[in-house]
């Protein structure tokens, strides 16, 4: 299963930017779990520009994992980044209306968890809400 990350609001807070709370809990367990690409405006096409602004929020134990994300290509909606014909979740902090139209009309306004980094142990929550469709996915395949 694919997963698309974005950066700001997710992976860091959006406000006087550091790495949020339990962030490495997730990037391990995502990387671990998923084929995870990065959608965000730190990458259009190629994944060292979301390294290397990365890199001065994140110990080098966590810059290596991330490096095994994959770039995408998107030039005005994220959604233009996202394979709909794979199976995938979007995490996203700020997803545009247009592209909740364009997730709704490809069936997969279910595949988003929005993320807001103001609630006690989101990223924790979203460790245990990604186990579930994890396990939702390998009972399917059962």
């Amino acid at each position: 299963m694919k997963l698309y990350l974005d950066i700001d609001g997710v992976l860091l807070t959006s406000r006087q930017t550091k790495a949020a709370e339990n962030v490495e809990e997730l990037i391990i367990f995502a990387v671990q779990n998923f084929d995870c690409y990065w959608l965000t405006t730190h990458c259009k096409g190629n994944a060292r520009q979301a390294l290397n602004y990365l890199k001065n929020y994140f110990p080098i134990n966590i810059v290596d994992v991330l490096r095994k994300v994959k770039a995408t290509n998107w030039d005005t909606l994220k959604t233009e980044g996202i394979d709909f014909s794979s199976n995938f979740i979007w995490l996203e902090d700020y997803p545009l209306n247009a592209e909740k139209l364009v997730l709704k009309k490809n069936k997969s306004l279910n595949n988003l968890i929005e993320i807001n980094l103001n609630q006690e142990h989101e990223l924790l929550n979203i460790v245990k809400k990604l186990k579930i469709l994890i396990n939702e996915q390998h009972l399917k395949l059962i």
